[in-house]
């Protein structure tokens, strides 16, 4: 139930533990390479699970579709009103200042590590959405996706963070699996009243745009679309 998470906590561990051994990071180009690679697989990932989402009618194919699209709308006005993309920013601006200003001799690094790569590893939108993937569907695929970016991200970390920086494997594990557990404890009642689809329809199109991101192909204010995971289930159930 757990694989995606556990997986993501292992490619931190291990890409921190690479480069703290390694005496010097993988070229630029390299990075490159597997960054793009991540992008296409997310792009097929997310519009494959939008796609298998849809069954029955081409009425209830249009519907579907539709209440999707509603979904979307509705949710980026909900996560506009709670500010969610905005809360986002300002977390990742606080770690992006505190890395900027952080130096390898410093003696709090290992708690200024620990606490600045937790909030750059959990506050990505990849996290809950590949958690909520494999909850609703065991597909951890998503999750082993960011175990790769993170992975590569801790590699960097490390050379001034040490080990404060593999050590934030640890709160990655215990959100996701709190994400994944929380919904899988909530699978049996939406799937009984048919609400699962119109979830994975809507998180397949949010994993697409995740793709775009990783990609640099559009900035996509995704945090402000997570309530549409939410909304989702709530649109289908009402107009049944």
């Amino acid at each position: 139930m757990f694989t995606g998470t556990i997986l993501n906590a292992l490619g931190i561990l291990i890409g921190g533990l690479m480069g703290l051994s390694l005496t010097r990071q993988f070229a630029t180009p390299t990075q490159l390479a597997w960054r793009s690679l991540m992008g296409v697989v997310t792009v097929f990932i997310g519009l494959r699970l939008t796609w298998v989402s849809f069954n029955g009618s081409v009425l209830q194919v249009c519907k579907q579709f539709v209440i999707m699209l509603l979904a979307l709308m509705l949710g980026k006005i909900v996560g506009q009103i709670l500010h969610v993309q905005d809360g986002l920013n300002r977390l990742g601006r606080y770690a992006s200042e505190k890395f900027a200003n952080a130096k390898p001799d410093d003696p709090n690094r290992l708690n200024d590590g620990f606490i600045v790569c937790s909030l750059l590893f959990c506050a990505g939108p990849l996290g809950p959405l590949g958690a909520v993937t494999e909850g609703l569907t065991g597909h951890w695929e998503p999750l082993a996706i960011k175990m790769v970016m993170d992975g590569l991200a801790a590699m960097g970390f490390v050379s001034v963070y040490g080990w404060g920086a593999v050590l934030s494997a640890v709160p990655v594990l215990a959100f996701q699996c709190s994400v994944t557990l929380l919904v899988t404890r909530l699978e049996p009642f939406l799937r009984v009243r048919g609400l699962v689809d119109s979830i994975n329809a809507t998180d397949g199109i949010l994993l697409f745009c995740v793709a775009l991101i990783i990609l640099e192909l559009k900035k996509v204010r995704l945090g402000d679309y997570l309530p549409s995971l939410a909304v989702a289930p709530l649109i289908t159930w009402y107009w049944k």
